[in-house]
């Protein structure tokens, strides 16, 4: 089993019981199992800025499934919940990214772990080191919770 981080954001909709609607989907998704789940965040649109505030949540999960397998749960929970592609960095009813697996360090075609945001987007640290204050970068070595000032 792995434990890996998942990114919950909306700003479309009732933002709030989109992301309890998703945590409940990943919950009953076979291979992983929910664990811990961070404090809500409200924060502004990065890119496209034409659009609503989003709302921000990070779980914990753990996983028997592999990054690209359980990259495609998480992408059929979004389809599921009638998320539509549209704009790049545009308005989402739901978006769901691995945002650690393990110590894993990844690049392929269509993911890379961890994701290569999770600096640039201040949320993502402080539910990290909020989930596990013990808990290093796994490519700089960095405890999340230093980086938070």
């Amino acid at each position: 089993m792995y434990r890996a981080f998942i990114g919950l954001g909306s700003n479309l909709g009732d933002r709030d019981v989109n992301l309890q609607t998703a945590l409940r989907l990943i919950a009953v998704a076979g291979g992983i199992t929910l664990g811990q789940v961070s404090s809500l965040l409200e924060t502004a649109p990065v890119g496209y800025l034409e659009q609503p505030y989003f709302l921000n949540q990070m779980a914990i999960v753990e996983t028997n499934l592999s990054p690209e397998k359980l990259l495609k749960t998480l992408h059929d929970i979004e389809l599921k919940m009638g998320r539509q592609k549209t704009i790049p960095k545009g308005p989402r009813l739901i978006d769901l990214d691995i945002i650690l697996y393990g110590n894993l360090v990844l690049e392929s075609g269509s993911l890379v772990i961890p994701h290569p945001e999770r600096f640039n987007r201040f949320f993502i640290i402080r539910h990290l080191a909020e989930l596990d204050p013990n808990l290093r970068d796994p490519v700089s070595g960095e405890l999340y919770s230093e980086l938070i000032g």
